[in-house]
């Protein structure tokens, strides 16, 4: 009797863990809204099924093999990414404790303050459930703890790893000097620099949170899933860092 039970539970958690981890791999992208058709077109063809509506039937059968082909064809990119994310997932990790994130969060907001007011550029991702491990190996390793002295100290104008994005992983500033592939979007704000495409093109590969100093128009903007929130308050940054940081994505 336990084992007719069991049976059952066991493929509905299989179905949920493949549909979910399905839908990963297009959270941010384009092709969410093709995969919103597809959901459609199958919710119309098994209706059809039920109703026994023969050439309705036929007919979304065939749209629904043509529109995956077609999905896999102009969306490659897109899917790579989502692959890539799902292969470089977390399943197990520990979560900061909420006092020891928002020491964290306040060391990063006065960092980037002060080099905002100095007129000095620089990009911190902080890595959440995807891992930057590859990014780290690419950097300087530091391995040391966060401090908004540390961080001004490493985004010295004159200082060898200015140019480099800042990693922070578990709490602790890993890796400084740090090379992010730019993005790939052509409708980007001729604006933004190098800076700003090298955070777009992580968070459209990761679901790291990125915080950008600008060094021309000596604001501080956070990037996240391919977008980027831009003018906002001291209050503001820090409170929607700890926000997306908490999300269970």
């Amino acid at each position: 009797m336990i084992l007719h039970y069991w049976r059952p539970a066991l493929e509905i958690l299989i179905l949920w863990f493949v549909i979910y981890h399905v839908l990963l791999f297009f959270v941010g992208t384009r092709a969410i809204h093709v995969l919103r058709g597809l959901i459609i077109i199958i919710l119309i063809f098994f209706l059809a099924q039920k109703l026994n509506l023969e050439v309705v039937g036929w007919l979304f059968g065939k749209m629904f093999a043509i529109s995956v082909i077609a999905l896999l064809i102009i969306f490659s990119p897109e899917i790579r990414q989502g692959l890539a994310r799902l292969g470089q997932r977390h399943l197990f990790s520990l979560p900061l404790r909420e006092e020891e994130m928002d020491f964290v969060l306040k060391e990063i907001v006065s960092a980037a303050e002060i080099l905002s007011r100095e007129k000095i550029g620089a990009i911190i991702a902080i890595e959440k459930n995807d891992p930057l491990k590859s990014y780290i190996e690419n950097g300087v390793k530091i391995d040391g703890l966060v401090s908004a002295d540390l961080l001004q100290a490493i985004f010295a104008p004159k200082g060898l790893l200015h140019d480099g994005a800042v990693i922070i992983q578990q709490g602790r500033l890993m890796a400084a000097g740090c090379l992010f592939p730019l993005t790939q979007n052509q409708d980007i704000n001729r604006m933004f620099g190098t800076r700003h495409r090298a955070a777009l093109g992580l968070s459209e590969e990761t679901d790291a949170l990125i915080v950008i100093v600008s060094e021309e128009r000596q604001d501080i903007s956070l990037v996240y899933r391919g977008k980027l929130y831009k003018d906002l308050s001291r209050e503001n940054i820090f409170s929607s860092m700890k926000e997306i940081l908490k999300k269970n994505e």
